[in-house]
């Protein structure tokens, strides 16, 4: 890992070693007021042998604006940057093969010891970036998830779902947990007065032969740069992209259309389809509740710029 501390008002040099533990002290910041935000993104093994970081700008772009928005110091886009691509650097023998990846996770904490600082932002801060090798997300193979539909609960404080925060997802564990307990849900579509949001760690997407159909985006959700890939690719594979307010009523009435699909876009599971909706009790196949054929077009089209397989047009691969 490779980690970095901000005191006395500036950033100190970042240093590559083995992970361990960190120490805090009990009255830090980030134990007593949330001051914590982190992202996720891969390196993929390419069909070439050459590992490359799958849109590092964009995360590294997300995350100074999770910071700014929870009061951390922000730390500079291009120190980020190298400590992400010098942990992949270093992790370049433990990149499996596809569909194996190396998950990144770069973690900004408060770290000022101030249990009265409820008021106040933290003064110092600690930036570590994580590496590990992670397998298929579907290991089983790939099968169409079962979604609860939740209109009464949000996924997190509307103002800040934009955050990539641990705090959005700790308050989504709950509703989700009691889904898969109550109804068998993989995950709960979050839609607070009949709006689509997303669910509790992926966007939402309705998906046909002609069209990708989202949420618009709004500082209630998640900003995902999945979610921007595969529009852009759906975009340039001619489909249309609408992204604007969806209902439950019309997810509704759009699954029951024999050539419906819908999708979950993330870093994890790329493009997850859907094949069941769960709502006031009923279960609501979409389309044919299977695995839907123009979101498996789309999920190959971006695993394929992953490994390599066609040319990155857009410049979001590089090399560590």
């Amino acid at each position: 890992m490779s980690h970095v501390r901000f005191e006395d008002g500036a950033w100190g040099e970042p240093e590559l070693g083995p992970v361990q533990p960190f120490a805090f002290h009990p009255a830090a910041h980030v134990l007593h007021y949330g001051s914590a935000c982190f992202e996720g993104l891969k390196a993929h093994r390419g069909q070439d042998n050459v590992v490359r970081i799958f849109r590092a700008a964009a995360h590294v772009a997300r995350m100074r604006q999770s910071a700014g928005l929870l009061c951390l110091p922000v730390p500079p886009a291009d120190m980020l940057e190298t400590m992400i691509r010098t942990v992949t650097k270093a992790s370049e023998a433990e990149v499996p093969a596809a569909p194996g990846s190396l998950y990144l996770r770069p973690t900004l904490v408060g770290t000022e010891e101030n249990v009265g600082a409820a008021a106040a932002p933290s003064a110092t801060a600690l930036l570590f970036v994580l590496a590990g090798p992670v397998g298929d997300y579907f290991s089983g193979g790939i099968r169409p998830l079962t979604l609860a539909i939740e209109t009464e609960q949000p996924r997190t404080t509307p103002q800040y779902g934009m955050v990539k925060s641990g705090a959005n997802y700790v308050m989504a564990l709950r509703p989700t947990l009691e889904a898969k307990k109550n109804v068998g849900a993989d995950q709960v579509l979050f839609a607070p007065g009949g709006v689509v949001q997303e669910t509790g760690a992926a966007n939402f997407m309705l998906i046909d032969a002609e069209r990708v159909i989202t949420p618009a985006l709004t500082t209630s959700f998640l900003h995902g740069v999945t979610r921007d890939s595969l529009l852009t690719l759906a975009r340039d594979r001619g489909f249309t992209v609408e992204e604007r307010d969806v209902t439950v009523d019309e997810v509704i009435e759009w699954a029951r259309r024999p050539d419906a699909e819908a999708g979950l876009s993330g870093t994890a599971a790329v493009l997850s389809p859907v094949g069941t909706l769960v709502h006031k009790g009923e279960r609501i196949a979409i389309g044919t509740g299977g695995v839907g054929e123009h979101s498996m077009r789309l999920r190959s089209a971006l695993t394929d710029l992953h490994i390599g397989a066609v040319p990155d047009p857009y410049g979001w691969l590089t090399l560590p």
